[in-house]
């Protein structure tokens, strides 16, 4: 009797998940071969592990789940990968155009768009924020009318969310929404840590007709445990030149345009 037949096929993925953990990266050859089973049931084995998000499928094998570390405050974050933000902010500020109506939410690659708001050309610009930070960044900026969304203040973050922010958004459109998050997967969409955040950030995507998600390579990839919404949902993806070929092109795939910067 082969192995295959003699290990049921719940015990055998079971097994083959331990295994991939340990190796990161594993092909179907190494499959085939520690499991003694065909390149055919090697293949379901893994397809039925990526639809119960416990590994990640890839051309010709699987990776572990790449599961986002709970996300420190942002006073903490500030100064992580800062030279890689300040591209990002750049490349975002330089698709506002004269007269855009613009919504930036919250976190530290956000708050670079933000900063580099400020020095942009555009003219008669209309920044909506529910960040404390980046009302304060443009706040007094001429060419800027700025409007600031109240609600229940998450500290560690500096930004308003909950019932009334999710109200006021009711009341607005934007041209283009920059918003910033915790941890993004081709398959597992947008992920946060943080459960209150969840519909406010949902909210903020509806009111854009272009959806602008601004996030170094740290966050692809990654899967957290709130579900926020799938990527196809996202119009451009900025991010730094890190982030895998592959990434990206499974992001391009899903009908968005990713820029590295």
């Amino acid at each position: 009797m082969t192995k295959e037949l003699a290990v049921s096929s719940i015990e055998r993925q079971s097994q083959m998940q331990d295994f991939i953990d340990r190796m990161q990266r594993v092909s179907i050859e190494q499959l085939c071969e520690t499991f003694e089973v065909s390149t055919a049931t090697a293949r379901r084995d893994l397809e039925a592990l990526a639809r119960m998000g416990k590994i990640q499928r890839v051309h010709g094998g699987a990776i572990t789940m790449q599961h986002a570390p709970p996300e420190a405050p942002l006073s903490l974050r500030s100064a992580e990968r800062a030279e890689e933000k300040r591209r990002i902010g750049k490349t975002g500020a330089d698709l506002v155009e004269d007269g855009d109506t613009v919504f930036l939410g919250s976190g530290t690659t956000v708050l670079e768009v933000a900063h580099n708001l400020r020095h942009r050309a555009a003219n008669n610009i209309t920044v909506i924020t529910n960040s404390l930070l980046a009302m304060n960044a443009l706040a007094g900026v001429p060419q800027i009318q700025l409007v600031s969304l109240g609600g229940v203040l998450r500290q560690s973050e500096m930004s308003f969310i909950g019932h009334i922010t999710e109200q006021s958004l009711t009341q607005f459109r934007a041209d283009k929404v920059f918003l910033g998050i915790h941890a993004i997967d081709p398959k597992h969409g947008l992920t946060s840590d943080y459960l209150p955040e969840t519909q406010t950030d949902r909210a903020i995507m509806n009111i854009g007709q272009q959806v602008m998600v601004v996030a170094d390579h740290t966050k692809c990839g990654r899967v957290s445990t709130t579900f926020v919404a799938p990527v196809n949902l996202i119009h451009t993806f900025i991010t730094d030149t890190e982030t895998p070929d592959d990434f990206a092109s499974a992001l391009r795939l899903a009908g968005v345009q990713v820029l590295r910067v």
